[in-house]
């Protein structure tokens, strides 16, 4: 299988280099390093038209070979230029004409240290893809020789949710790391003075957490019975007043990645990130997968009939 890294000059490269890097050298894939420049609006009609183009072709070769020098000298890569119209353009088909299963990208230079944040390219292609997107924290960095240890799948009790756990148990199987489940409730209590008329919002949350912790329990003994599961699999419920906090509680290390599914409002072949989904994703501390609903589906199955 194939992942293509889109490569920018300034820090959202070597992020996403050293993301590609620990996801190449778990799944033993193929890496493309591309380098995405501006298509001519009408090629050929004057001779600044060339130099531009020129100029635009000589700084794409030199990123492209900083990135050489920046990628870990254990993980082969192919490395290109390539013309499009825009940025998401040209990695959508660069992935479609290699069979890439993952596009991996890094975040924006405006967003919070260590966190995701979105920019014109990612946002466009989190709300677009066919392709599996994969998106490195800001400032992302990993040592040589770091693979992926924990896959943490979150959990959300939609009916696709059943899927994308199933997909991430096939996905951690393949490159040999950990399974864990997780459901992120972000609740905050009524500022009353006493506890006089909170109780109901109390019993609402038990029950929500019982009926999740039976929904994800089901899922569970389903990925028990995967014939090539995860070396081992946790569940785990991370609770806060918001998000950041909610999504901290479950405790982070070198080596995770989590994963998200698409909106089921979006459309099921490509990626459409949800309003809880987004959310997740710009408060996670570590890397994240966004996978298709029918990407899910497709490993769901493939995972199940092997």
């Amino acid at each position: 299988m194939t992942m293509v890294v889109g490569y920018a000059p300034d820090e959202r490269g070597k992020a996403a280099l050293h993301l590609a890097a620990m996801l190449t050298r778990s799944a033993h894939d193929d890496l493309i390093v591309c380098t995405v420049v501006p298509a001519p609006w009408m090629p050929g009609m004057a001779r600044v038209d060339a130099e531009y183009r020129e100029y635009l072709n000589q700084g794409a070769d030199q990123a492209l070979e900083r990135a050489r020098s920046f990628l870990p000298t254990d993980v082969p890569a192919t490395y290109i230029r390539y013309s499009a119209r825009s940025a998401p353009a040209g990695l959508l088909e660069v992935a479609e004409q290699h069979d890439a299963r993952l596009i991996v990208l890094g975040s924006s230079s405006a967003g919070v240290f260590g966190h995701i944040a979105l920019g014109s390219v990612t946002d466009r292609l989190l709300h677009s893809s066919p392709v599996s997107i994969a998106l490195a924290t800001r400032g992302f960095r990993c040592p040589p020789d770091t693979r992926v240890k924990r896959v943490t799948a979150a959990f959300g009790g939609s009916e696709s949710a059943e899927d994308l756990v199933l997909a991430a148990a096939a996905v951690s199987a393949d490159v040999g790391a950990t399974l864990r489940i997780a459901t992120f409730a972000v609740w905050s209590r009524p500022a009353f003075t006493t506890r006089l008329g909170t109780d109901s919002e109390d019993l609402v949350m038990q029950e929500w957490r019982v009926e999740l912790e039976k929904a994800v329990n089901a899922t569970l003994a389903q990925v028990k019975e995967l014939p090539e599961g995860p070396r081992s699999v946790e569940t785990v419920i991370g609770s806060g007043v918001s998000w950041d906090e909610a999504i901290d509680d479950v405790g982070w290390e070198t080596g995770d990645v989590l994963v998200v599914g698409s909106s089921e409002l979006g459309p099921v072949a490509r990626v459409f990130l949800g309003s809880r989904a987004t959310k997740i994703l710009r408060h996670s501390p570590v890397p994240v997968v966004v996978v298709p609903r029918s990407r899910a589906e497709e490993l769901a199955e493939r995972a199940t009939e092997n």
